[in-house]
């Protein structure tokens, strides 16, 4: 890759994570930048008129997003090449009623979600994202709409509690309590007083007076809910009024940018790599693997990125990979193109997925933690992971394709286990190999600081994982049939050559 070229992957990725706080936005900007290249958006609650040669992305929940291009040599019953990976991160979400006070002070009530290094939540500069449900009326008309919301300042802090206060910490390591230590402080009372705007008749804070009996209504339940100066900061950046808003899903993000970082500039210092990262290398390699008039002329599959919603909570809801989304997506793509309700169940056999979820490279203070013989370091590559016990999807197979396109294309490669003595993670890889029966390789771009606010990865292996990606839409077709398994030839592998 062209050094001008590999700096414009890493840049890109700046500005996607900077724009993604979370999945809504992250699935937002997806949209964007696959309308902006001509990809057709689709909706599941339609029929669906696809062609040959074509690209298209639908959404689901706006966190969920699916995008495909047809190659012109497609007929129905041939396989889908994919890769996989999620939009959400460890995180605090807003509770239904977030209205805390005590001590003075106006706190924000959050639960976790994920398995989020929590203690590195403390002392940083806080805002909220999300989706707001906003009533509009017009005419006599009520319509309701999802609105994404991002407040840019800082506006919250989860404040320590000083070492003279609790001593203990020091001999015995900072202990957070997810209930009592996570709320974040959003004003004090007395200056949030000073600040509302109070209407005669006491129901709407909002500086804008209404008899209207709801409208008052549906403020005094917000208010009850939700601190008032909460509603307004919202109501400020979405352009209505604070009674205005039914509901929202919102998140508590850090404000400070991500950056390309270290004393020779080679990190990625942000929060949200795993596992943004892979949703954006995954996703810049499908648009340019099918963006020139010729890339698709000779593709007789269908090439394919799915970004999940709800990974790290385990991928059980509608918009998760544990639904039936994938094998939605495959079945109506095929029926799109043949009528024979087998052709699926042939096109599932001969299609690929590479789940990708950032892996875990090595600690140089935490060595003992990786096995000696996997130890993924950073600049080195993607890594496929492996797992006995099948918290990883690879096997012999779909290690041997994935890292002989490494091979062709002249790309590092690396391998991970864990220790026998520590437990294993896993990813939307054994959920969607399971439920779809589709092969599947786990990898991932090793990085460090998984699951804290701030993460850090190498610029080079985003490099790497776009390249191999790409390379992987580009020469699938050419590979998988030599692949000879399950056949009456004695499981023979055909290494291609160009």
């Amino acid at each position: 890759m062209a050094k001008e070229e590999a700096s414009s992957v890493v840049s890109d990725l700046i500005n996607f994570l900077n724009a993604s706080p979370t999945a809504f936005h992250a699935v937002d900007e997806a949209k964007k930048w696959l309308r902006s290249v001509g990809y057709e958006q689709v909706l599941e609650r339609e029929d669906w008129k696809l062609e040959v040669g074509k690209r298209y992305f639908f959404t689901r929940n706006h966190s969920t997003i699916v995008a495909f291009a047809v190659g012109k040599k497609y007929v129905a019953g041939n396989g889908f090449h994919i890769v996989g990976a999620h939009t959400d991160s460890p995180c605090l979400k807003l509770k239904p009623v977030t209205k805390v006070t005590k001590g003075g002070y106006l706190e924000v009530g959050v639960q976790t979600y994920g398995g989020g290094l929590w203690h590195t939540w403390f002392d940083r500069d806080l805002t909220a994202a999300g989706r707001v449900i906003i009533r509009k009326e017009k005419d006599g008309s009520v319509s309701y709409s999802h609105r994404l919301v991002r407040i840019e300042e800082p506006i919250m802090r989860i404040p320590t509690l000083a070492i003279h206060l609790d001593s203990s910490s020091v001999s015995d390591g900072f202990k957070v309590n997810t209930q009592t230590h996570l709320l974040p402080v959003l004003a004090t009372l007395v200056k949030a007083e000073l600040n509302k705007v109070v209407v005669e008749d006491g129901g709407v804070e909002s500086g804008i007076q209404t008899d209207a009996k709801k409208t008052n209504q549906r403020a005094a339940t917000n208010n009850s809910k939700h601190h008032s100066l909460l509603l307004q900061l919202l109501a400020s950046q979405i352009g209505c009024e604070p009674d205005d808003i039914c509901d929202f899903e919102l998140q508590v993000c850090d404000t400070q940018p991500s950056i390309v970082a270290g004393a020779t500039k080679e990190f990625i210092f942000s929060g949200r790599l795993d596992n943004l990262c892979m949703s954006f290398c995954s996703l810049k390699a499908l648009i340019d693997a099918t963006s020139s008039e010729s890339s698709l002329e000779e593709e007789t599959g269908v090439r394919m990125v799915a970004l999940f919603d709800h990974e790290e909570v385990g991928s059980n809801s509608a918009q998760g990979a544990g639904s039936p989304a994938m094998l939605n997506a495959l079945s109506r793509i095929t029926s799109s193109f043949g009528s024979d309700s087998k052709l699926l169940e042939k096109a599932i056999q001969r299609s690929f997925l590479v789940s990708a979820d950032m892996a875990h490279g090595l600690h140089p203070n935490y060595m003992d933690k990786h096995e000696d013989n996997h130890q993924p370091k950073l600049h080195g590559g993607l890594v496929i992971k492996h797992n006995a016990n099948q918290r990883y999807a690879t096997n012999a197979v779909t290690s041997f394709i994935f890292r002989e396109i490494a091979t062709k294309h002249n790309l590092p490669v690396q391998d991970f286990v864990v220790r026998n003595d520590m437990a294993c993670g896993s990813t939307i890889g054994p959920i969607l190999a399971s439920g779809v029966g589709i092969r599947t390789v786990d990898v991932g771009a090793p990085q460090l600081s998984m699951h804290s606010i701030r993460e850090m990865c190498a610029a080079d292996d985003v490099k790497h994982s776009y390249e191999h990606f790409k390379a992987y839409f580009h020469e699938f077709s050419l590979l998988d049939p030599r692949i000879k398994v399950d056949v009456d030839d004695k499981s023979v592998v055909d290494i291609y050559v160009e």
